[in-house]
């Protein structure tokens, strides 16, 4: 029997902070919520935004990675594959639900739009002004750029 393929790759914002757990074996599994917006046109012909959500499992250390590092609205780029699983509910009714298993998650956007880590908030007050030298000008010395 061949093997089907069921891969996708997505990019949008976080809809809350990631919820970080251990299996009983000691394994980290981090659990993220995605939305992506999609442009389509109404019955009008108006552009309108359509939000999709998608449930993100993220295992292992990448997962410990985005429990630390990532923050409700942050803008991450995930490609996983898809996987759906089945529960019997306390209603005796049966439910499923089509979850991505991440592979790989790239963290876009600026770091203050993440949560920093505990080490480094401690290390300085939100309101310090960055050093002047991290932004003074680089002279390259007039005609030795070759563009």
């Amino acid at each position: 029997m061949a093997r089907g393929i069921a891969r996708v790759t997505i990019v949008g914002n976080l809809t809350r902070d990631p919820e970080l757990r251990q299996t009983p074996s000691g394994t980290s599994v981090c659990q993220l919520g995605v939305a992506v917006n999609t442009s389509l046109k109404d019955s009008s012909g108006q552009w309108v935004e359509k939000p999709n959500f998608f449930d993100i499992v993220v295992w292992g250390t990448q997962g410990e990675n985005c429990a630390r590092y990532l923050s409700k609205g942050r803008q991450v780029a995930v490609d996983g594959r898809l996987d759906q699983r089945s529960w019997d509910a306390q209603d005796g009714t049966r439910r499923s639900k089509v979850e991505i298993i991440a592979d790989t998650v790239m963290f876009i956007g600026g770091q203050g739009e993440a949560r920093e880590p505990v080490a480094r908030e401690s290390a300085r007050p939100a309101s310090a002004p960055a050093a002047q030298d991290d932004f003074r000008d680089i002279d390259f010395g007039g005609d030795d750029i070759p563009f």
